[in-house]
Order: structure tokens, then C-alpha cells, then sequence
């Protein structure tokens, strides 16, 4: 089984022995009401989350304090229904967390997403902090 949900047991465990400041999550298959919120928080973390059911999804987790969110998509294209970027603050650091799209099989619309995928996301960075 894999997902956030199904992996729940090995990430918490490993929280506890690495004890990272921040971790970001992908690939979490569940959607919005389905993450695991009170397990993370009971492990000490605090996190922001955009889900989506079997598919994609993306997290941001944080000891100090929880983080703020800046963005749950990634700009440029408002008809994009795929979690797979959001965008926070923890502490003074700002953090994209990204599912890049696979793009198989090429040629096909797929892989022309993840080239205009790819393309907003070079953009977003040349006007934030990226590059």
C-alpha cells in the first residue's frame, strides 16, 4: 500500500529517529479529509497539505511552528485540478514542495502537461526566490 495513509507507520517512525526541522511530502494519495493531520501533530510536527484522492498531493511539515501557507498551486494555469505544489513560510524559509508530473507515454497530452507543467514552474521561480 502506498499514500501518506499507508505509509503512516514508517513515516512516523521515522520522524521520531530523524527528527528533521521540516519535511515535505509527496505523492500522498488521499484527499484533503483524509490526511492524517492528528497523527502528524501527535509526532510533533505541524503541517499544510493539498490533497487529492488516489492521486498526487503534496505536504509541508514544520516542528517549530506550523506553517504558513503562500500558495496551493502552482501559477499559470487556473484550470490545473492536480495537487502538486504548495507553497509555505516556516520560520523565515520559504519552501515549494513539488510532484513533478511523470509525462508518459511521450509523445501525448500528458507529456505536453508536464512540458507546460515544467515551464510554470521555471517562471514561478525566476519570479520568486528560485534562481
Amino acid at each position: 500500500m502506498n499514500g501518506v495513509n499507508g505509509r503512516l507507520p514508517v513515516l512516523l517512525r521515522w520522524l521520531g529517529e530523524a527528527a528533521p526541522d521540516i519535511v515535505c511530502l509527496q505523492e500522498l494519495k488521499a484527499p484533503q479529509e483524509k490526511f492524517p493531520e492528528k497523527a502528524i501533530t501527535d509526532a510533533g510536527y505541524h503541517a499544510i497539505w493539498h490533497g487529492q484522492k488516489s492521486w498526487n498531493g503534496v505536504a509541508i511539515l514544520a516542528r517549530a511552528e506550523k506553517p504558513q501557507e503562500v500558495r496551493r498551486a502552482l501559477p499559470g494555469d487556473p484550470e490545473d485540478s492536480h495537487s502538486r505544489y504548495i507553497e509555505a513560510l516556516a520560520g523565515d524559509i520559504q519552501i515549494g514542495c513539488l510532484y513533478l508530473p511523470n509525462g508518459n507515454p511521450a509523445p501525448g497530452p500528458k507529456f505536453d502537461y508536464k512540458l507546460g507543467w515544467f515551464d510554470r514552474l521555471i517562471t514561478h521561480c525566476r519570479r520568486t526566490v528560485c534562481f
